[in-house]
């Protein structure tokens, strides 16, 4: 599976490199909050619907991020915004250890959101550029495996703390190391270079401007937009509804303490870390679409299966790998899929948009898990949800194309030289 990897140029393997520390430790960052929310609704006596609303906002306003950031990426280069984005969620993560109220912790994780959905949008098209057509799917796809990674370490750093600190104490250290991912930006800076046909395009057109925050609304790139919004809505508001709320489900229906949720998470991180693995591969095996739909059933079927079959805590375990195995394979398409879809000049900002629209939208999950779980049950909540958005995504995905294979130069505009095109083909 990975025997590609040795025909990679050197300018491949080093964007890889910073794209998978990016999105590594984008996960680190926010995965955090998902850990801790136990801790302050004992602390601050927080219902969960409000403790849903702070990781709803934060999605909601990483969306903006992730938009605005890929019309900057379009005008300032994939690789500065890349830069700027990881400073900026390293910073507020870090500031979230301060916090003393419900109010503070909210406007903080809303701001940690503009950087946490900024920096998928400059990194996914600096990726889909840099790769070639041949390995696109798979180089993007093995860059999203670095969430697992990322929450991963979350997961080791919180069960550590919590295991040798008191609670009121360990939520705030854990806050506090997220201020290390800002270190890689220095890695970044040194050596990273812009893709060769973002120069070239960027050579033949106009400077762009605020107007081009709606360049994906534009003529043929409407209802490709609208529906690849939609279908990025299904998978991510599954996976938040989840994702989320697990932690709490795992401590306060299955009644497992702070070390234990930790050892549970960690297999489910495994089979998440698998999923992207087999999600990679499938991509360009089988397509981009098959991947996507056959990911969307398989969650529904595994969450009905997770929430609802009487098990013990043993079988519980082990299940979560196929769960996050179901739940994961669809993310590695996602920056290949929206790649081949737009021309260079709009890709950024029509990337950013759409998958951070679908975030927007999925990100309203979280929140009605938690009001609808007040009324039902966690589990209840959990699974409706779920199902609703493997349903949207499916829905979506028979309306759009398949792109394996497609050539970027293929979406250029006739103006775009043919030593443009040769230049950015060398390595996009």
């Amino acid at each position: 599976m990975l025997a590609w990897m040795k025909d990679l140029t050197p300018r491949e393997r080093r964007t890889m490199g910073a794209c998978f520390g990016g999105w590594s430790l984008d996960a680190f960052d926010v995965q955090m909050y998902s850990f801790v929310i136990p801790t302050i609704i004992a602390l601050w006596g927080l219902s969960k619907g409000e403790a849903g609303l702070i990781g709803t906002v934060t999605l909601l306003i990483s969306s903006l991020g992730g938009w605005f950031c890929g019309t900057l990426a379009d005008r300032f280069g994939r690789v500065r915004m890349l830069q700027i984005t990881i400073l900026w969620y390293s910073f507020f993560t870090f500031l979230c250890a301060f916090a003393q109220n419900f109010e503070q912790l909210f406007v903080l994780r809303a701001l940690h959101g503009l950087g946490f959905g900024g920096e998928w949008a400059a990194g996914a098209v600096l990726m889909g550029e840099v790769i070639r057509d041949k390995y696109r799917g798979r180089g993007v796809g093995l860059v999203q495996t670095g969430w697992a990674v990322g929450w991963g370490g979350a997961a080791l750093v919180y069960t550590a703390l919590y295991a040798f600190l008191p609670e009121a104490i360990a939520w705030r250290v854990l806050f506090g190391v997220g201020l290390l991912p800002a270190v890689m930006v220095f890695w970044i800076r040194r050596h990273i270079e812009e893709p060769e046909i973002f120069d070239a395009a960027r050579r033949e057109r106009r400077p762009v401007g605020a107007a081009h925050l709606f360049a994906a609304f534009r003529g043929p790139h409407l209802w490709t937009t609208i529906k690849v919004s939609l279908m990025v809505a299904g998978a991510q508001g599954g996976g938040y509804a989840l994702g989320i709320w697990m932690p709490t489900y795992l401590r306060t229906v299955r009644g497992l303490s702070a070390p234990s949720t930790g050892g549970f998470l960690m297999m489910q991180i495994l089979g998440a870390l698998i999923g992207f693995l087999i999600g990679t591969y499938l991509s360009d095996a089988i397509g981009r679409k098959w991947t996507f739909l056959w990911s969307a059933i398989g969650t529904l079927v595994m969450v009905l299966v997770y929430m609802f079959l009487p098990m013990n805590d043993v079988a519980l375990l082990f299940l979560g790998i196929p769960l996050n195995i179901a739940i994961l394979m669809k993310f590695p398409p996602m920056g290949p899929f929206m790649t081949e879809l737009y021309p260079t000049e709009v890709r950024g900002t029509g990337q950013g948009f759409c998958y951070n629209a679908g975030r927007a939208i999925g990100a309203l999950f979280p929140t009605m898990v938690g009001f609808l779980s007040d009324s039902f049950g966690l589990g209840v909540a959990i699974a409706v949800f779920s199902t609703f958005a493997s349903g949207l995504m499916v829905i979506m995905l028979l309306m759009l194309p398949e792109t394996r294979g497609r050539s970027l130069q293929s979406l250029e505009p006739a103006a775009l030289t043919p030593s443009s095109a040769a230049a950015g083909s060398g390595s996009g």
